[in-house]
């Protein structure tokens, strides 16, 4: 038992308790070797008493030793002594993220997408060393005050997996994919599924299913379509809500497929929140054909080792205990009191399979193994059974799968063929007679504009958006009663293409409506307020000694007047007097994809798109400006001000050059002189002189900065001639010869 000062392997020093777990309690504690605070968690007693258990957590925390990752809680030590297991990590000041939602009740879209890339940069560094972390929760990620986010619990997460379901699985199953729930094999897409459901809970303060046992929640993330974050925040870009319905696909082929393809997404919503890039896949695009892949094969290897480990190591007595705790609704239950009469039964359990393995001696001596050797006998059987029963099993499903998809494929058929005869009542001359059918002419869908005048703003984006029209309001005083539509962009009975865009105009009265006053309310509950009213939020920040951090100190317009529907209400919200010091970073030289995530993931503010400007420093695409030099403190919360490169300025320059003579140059021979821009074949100037010096004058170059000057000239040589007699005699030759290049430097024209 671990004691308040007591030193482990003569080494660490354990100064205070820091934390429980389900299956562990953590120290604060000193390592006199290394000079330095450490945090060293221990196996709870009943696990420690499980060797299996401590043979699998030890193999697991070697394993993530070997990981080093700013986002992932260092493992530096792990050992064994007097009788209990222990770990040594990297100790992080801070809270978990639980906690940290708890306390905030949810955090902003750039807040929860900012710890979202880091715990995925920490997954990442995991699934590149064939590490699946099978547990990641809020739970399981903290929060330092510096404002890193670490991933922690790798090798504890494997470990449990397959031996035991302790208390914590009530904490774990919120966040559990559907394949863990089944039993079945996990990989990285599993890691991928907890994530999203972790972005999901920092987003809107809750998890996305709930219910009263673990068995009714595990149900659920199997058979529940899962809910959009959006339900329960409106506020939350579209972006941000796909990329979570993507995580947290049921089918692990339709998730992001890796960590770098989430966190790639991730990013680019920081930048563009309201596109809808996600790429989703379809239930045929799964379904098709495609090529095994060398990881394909590594994952399917790694399934069959796993199944034939598992399979070697269940007896029937185990197998029976781990079915009654995976489906039986009591081996769920999170119940502190029944834990002692738990692991009484299952004490009872390892000592009657004990007593029954024993051999016994009969009266002269000899052992008795006939009831041993029937035991082993009747488990081979059992086992043979149920191998042939799952078998039966496996067969009578495939018959079924295979007679529903003939039945789809020919209802697919039917209709085909009645539409193209037309039997449900498409007409070749009105391919959009009927909405939702397609046209025989075109891929797009035909729809008609249907009449919405009248309706409420609610049934009006109802109607439209489920006939896949893409809605947008105008808020206008009118006669019409308040809140109705009254005109659209588009006449009823038109026709449309599924996608189009349509804005409809709804009343505001004739005096406006009614502006509430959100003074003194949570950022989060004044903009779901005055958004719900139907005017446009947007939100400053500034320090206050009155106002708790997080809460609106005031709006403009005041609240209690009259106004049109649509307007801007400008929040002031308060950053409370305690701002946190940080190194301003250098942008410059970065994307502007990374200076932003760099800027959020130290609680610096900025605003989108960025001012762009010429830059012959920084190549296009590139940082090239920032209103706070690198290196100076300033506060979390200040807002910065960066600049994109645009490359270099396009610039006229003028060119002035007198051209002297080459010094072999014969006066009074032709000459020729010609200017080429640099790099290139393209000829500026070109004159034939008789005479030097000759001068250059160019204006309006585009672009070029300097040129390269060539001379061709005449030249006269006196070479000796030998005749056919032999006689010798001196004869003046002339041959082309072409001067070495000059470089020509241009003016640049302010």
């Amino acid at each position: 038992m671990v004691k308040i000062g007591m030193m482990i392997s003569d080494r660490y020093e354990v100064l205070d308790k820091v934390g429980a777990g389900g299956m562990s309690d953590v120290y604060r504690a000193k390592d006199h070797k290394l000079n330095r605070f450490v945090a060293i968690k221990v196996l709870k007693q009943e696990f420690a008493e499980n060797t299996e258990f401590r043979s699998k957590f030890r193999m697991e925390a070697q394993a993530a030793a070997g990981l080093m990752h700013p986002n992932i809680v260092n493992v530096y030590d792990v050992g064994e002594e007097s009788g209990f297991s222990y770990i040594v990590m990297e100790l992080v000041e801070g809270i978990t993220l639980k906690k940290y939602i708890e306390k905030k009740a949810r955090l902003s879209v750039k807040e929860a997408v900012s710890i979202a890339i880091q715990v995925g940069r920490g997954i990442e560094a995991a699934h590149n060393n064939h590490i699946i972390h099978r547990d990641i929760k809020p739970q399981n990620i903290i929060i330092s005050k510096e404002g890193k986010v670490k991933v922690t619990d790798f090798g504890i997460a494997k470990a449990a997996t397959s031996n035991t379901i302790t208390s914590n699985v009530m904490g774990s199953v919120h966040y559990t994919s559907p394949e863990q729930v089944r039993g079945g094999f996990s990989d990285e897409k599993s890691d991928i599924y907890s994530l999203g459901i972790t972005l999901f809970e920092m987003l809107t303060g809750r998890v996305p299913y709930n219910g009263e046992t673990t068995v009714a929640v595990a149900i659920q993330h199997i058979q529940e379509e899962m809910p959009s974050p959006r339900d329960y925040v409106p506020e939350i870009p579209v972006s941000v809500e796909q990329i979570v319905l993507k995580c947290t696909q049921k089918s692990p082929d339709r998730r992001y497929q890796s960590a770098p393809e989430l966190i790639e997404d991730l990013k680019k919503s920081l930048i563009s929140p309201d596109e809808n890039f996600v790429k989703m896949d379809t239930m045929d695009m799964v379904g098709v054909t495609r090529d095994f892949t060398s990881e394909d094969k590594r994952r399917m290897k790694q399934a069959a080792r796993h199944d034939e480990y598992e399979q070697d190591q269940r007896s029937d007595t185990e197998y029976d205990r781990r079915y009654e705790e995976r489906y039986e609704p009591d081996g769920y239950e999170e119940n502190v009191s029944r834990k002692g009469s738990n692991h009484k039964k299952d004490q009872g359990r390892k000592t009657e399979k004990k007593g029954s393995s024993k051999n016994t001696k009969t009266k002269n001596g000899t052992k008795n193994t006939k009831s041993g050797a029937s035991l082993k006998k009747n488990t081979k059987s059992s086992k043979k059974t149920r191998k042939q029963e799952g078998q039966s099993g496996l067969e009578m499903l495939t018959t079924v799968v295979v007679i529903i998809a003939a039945v789809i494929v020919g209802v697919i058929f039917i209709y085909i063929v009645g539409s193209a005869i037309g039997l449900f009542g498409a007409r070749d001359n009105d391919p959009g007679n009927i909405i939702g059918i397609e046209s025989q002419n075109t891929s797009v869908k035909q729809i008609t504009m249907p009449d919405v005048l009248g309706m409420s703003e609610a049934k009006a984006r109802e109607t439209l958006e489920a006939l896949n029209i893409k809605v947008t309001t105008d808020y206008q005083n009118s006669s019409e009663a308040e809140g109705t539509v009254f005109q659209t962009s588009v006449a009823a009975g038109t026709g449309l293409n599924s996608g189009d865009a349509v804005t409809i105009m709804v009343s505001s009265g004739t005096d406006g409506i009614m502006l509430p006053d959100v003074s003194g309310m949570t950022q989060a509950e004044a903009t779901v307020l005055l958004e719900n009213e139907g005017f446009s939020v947007r939100v400053v920040k500034e320090n206050s000694t009155e106002v708790p951090k997080g809460n609106v100190i005031s709006q403009d317009p005041k609240g209690d007047s009259r106004l049109r529907r649509g307007t801007e209400i400008v929040l002031t919200v308060s950053l409370g007097t305690e701002t946190q010091e940080v190194s301003m970073p250098d942008l410059r030289g970065m994307t502007e994809e990374t200076a932003i995530a760099t800027m959020v993931e130290l609680g610096l503010d900025y605003s989108t798109p960025a001012e762009q400007m010429f830059s012959d420093d920084y190549a296009e695409g590139q940082v090239c400006y920032q209103n706070y030099s690198p290196g100076i403190t300033v506060g979390s919360g200040t807002k910065v001000v960066y600049k994109v490169s645009k490359g270099p300025e396009p610039a006229v320059y003028n060119c002035s050059y007198t051209v002297q003579a080459p010094s072999d140059y014969v006066p009074g021979t032709p000459a020729t002189l010609t200017l080429f821009a640099t790099d290139t074949s393209t000829a500026l100037w070109s004159v034939t002189a008789d005479s030097f010096p000759q001068q250059i004058n160019i204006s309006g170059i585009d672009s070029i900065p300097y040129g390269t000057l060539y001379i061709t000239y005449t030249v006269s040589t006196t070479e000796s001639v030998t005749d056919e007699a032999g006689n010798v005699t001196q004869q003046t030759v002339t041959s082309q010869k072409t001067s070495e290049p000059q470089n020509v430097a241009f003016t640049k024209v302010q």
